[in-house]
């Protein structure tokens, strides 16, 4: 065994159950390439996990095998790819036969739970796209087997790594405004992006588990980095009330749809070559339609989220998630003893913002290796003084920077130490969806509901 292979070995099983040690991982040398698998062909695991990583680390990482229990989509995503790897419609098969010393999980997020769980049985490390999964008794099942394995698991949260994210970590770090008391956070989601959850699986919440969790999971993960702490107690209220069986009118799906030419939130997918060719080019093969309508009877999700959260430290978050707002964009507010943190995001008439709603997401989602620096205010407002305006440097394509940043620091720069502690394991992902779990089982009992009474985690006071 070469010392560049023992040192990846070595490393990999530092991957934290929890963030109370360092992660190292994936500390791999280019003397031999690190053996890749790929689970689900979907476009996040054929674009940020398959093509990206082929274009840009090639040289130090392989693709072994691709699975997707859809052969069109499997075949079409190879070749999107650009790998000549073999493929699979059985997971087990394909980790026999290939023998990946990391197994990547882009399915639906309801099945995240099986491939992370048999991965790390059949002795892989595994990350997982975002969400962890999508209830409790599945994620006790994922910290169940991780603690048995002798492998790791990370959770591939990317919004940490944007500069934006990252400065106002820096702030809270330094103690800008002194001890931590609450938080106000509030997502919007425009009538383009947010739609689209409701088209796909995402709206069915035996998919998805609802944007408590495959959305919010983002949202929570940041909070819960930035405050240092873990929650402890969330009480919440959400209601369907825009989407699914309110709409004036219903269709099979927008390319059959009778009203296309009144509906305002027709999508013409025929004009979308690449969601063609992936998508609806094999709906034969397992019946998924991209283009489901939006107000089809089977939705079941919530659209309008709002919830209080109680961390372990006593800050206390006040947080919600609009699903059809006339822009996308976010906006928080962090209170503490010593002054305010405001910041921003996409908020239109904040400047002079002149995108178009319709491609904010395709942009925001492009891996073009191109990105077009920008710059975007942070406020910092101490008591009893004037405030003091940030201007911090990102990226508007690739989640703000934050992928391609993701990405280096896992299979390019591992041994670099990061002091903001952005690498997510296995109990950060947990305590991102435990949030909107307990959210969940809050609307339906109309009780606050106790974090430590989801899994047998315990929340923190702080994070390390």
């Amino acid at each position: 065994m070469t010392n560049s292979r023992r040192k990846f070995i070595s490393s990999i099983s530092m991957l934290a159950a929890t963030t109370a040690v360092p992660l190292s991982a994936f500390s791999f040398g280019k003397s031999k390439k690190l053996k890749i698998a790929l689970v689900g062909t979907g476009v996040r695991g054929t674009s940020f996990w398959g093509k990206r990583l082929v274009d840009q680390y090639s040289d130090i990482l392989e693709f072994v095998g691709l699975c997707d229990i859809n052969p069109g989509r499997l075949e079409y995503g190879k070749e999107y790819i650009g790998t000549s790897c073999r493929t699979f419609t059985d997971f087990e098969e394909m980790v026999k036969k290939t023998k990946p010393e990391l197994v990547i999980v882009t399915t639906k997020d309801s099945t995240h739970h099986e491939y992370i769980i048999k991965g790390l049985e059949m002795g892989c490390d595994v990350l997982t796209e975002k969400p962890l999964t999508t209830d409790e008794i599945k994620c006790q099942a994922i910290l169940d087997a991780e603690r048995k394995s002798d492998k790791k698991l990370i959770v591939g949260f990317n919004y940490r790594w944007s500069p934006y994210a990252t400065k106002v970590k820096e702030l809270i770090m330094n103690n800008a405004i002194g001890k931590l008391v609450s938080v106000d956070f509030h997502w919007y989601l425009n009538t383009y992006h947010g739609a689209s959850y409701f088209r796909r699986w995402h709206g069915e919440m035996e998919s998805g588990g609802s944007l408590w969790v495959h959305k919010s999971t983002h949202h929570f993960d940041l909070l819960n980095w930035w405050i240092d702490s873990e929650p402890s107690e969330v009480f919440a209220y959400g209601d369907l009330e825009f989407y699914g069986k309110n709409g004036p009118f219903k269709g099979e799906k927008c390319r059959t749809c009778e009203h296309k030419h009144d509906c305002k939130f027709h999508w013409d997918i025929t004009k979308d070559e690449r969601m063609m060719k992936l998508y609806a080019n094999h709906e034969n093969h397992d019946g998924y339609i991209r283009d489901n309508c939006l107000f089809r009877e089977d939705i079941d999700i919530y659209d309008k989220m709002s919830a209080q959260v109680k961390y372990a430290n006593n800050t206390v978050l006040n947080y919600s998630l609009t699903t059809y707002s006339p822009y996308e964009g976010w906006r928080m507010g962090i209170n503490g003893t010593e002054g305010r943190i405001e910041a921003w995001q996409d908020i239109p008439y904040f400047k002079n913002d002149s995108i178009d709603e319709a491609e904010k997401h395709a942009k925001e989602m492009a891996q073009t290796g191109k990105e077009e620096l920008t710059y975007e205010p942070v406020i910092l407002h101490k008591l009893w003084n004037k405030h003091e305006t940030i201007q911090v440097g990102l990226e508007k394509s690739g989640h703000g920077g934050g992928d391609k940043r993701l990405h280096d620091k896992i299979f390019k720069n591992p041994e670099t130490v990061d002091e903001y502690g952005r690498t997510a394991g296995v109990r950060d992902g947990a305590m991102s969806i435990l949030i909107g779990i307990g959210a969940r089982r809050s609307i339906e009992s109309g009780q606050p509901i106790k974090i430590s009474d989801l899994t047998d985690l315990k929340p923190k006071v702080q994070r390390g």
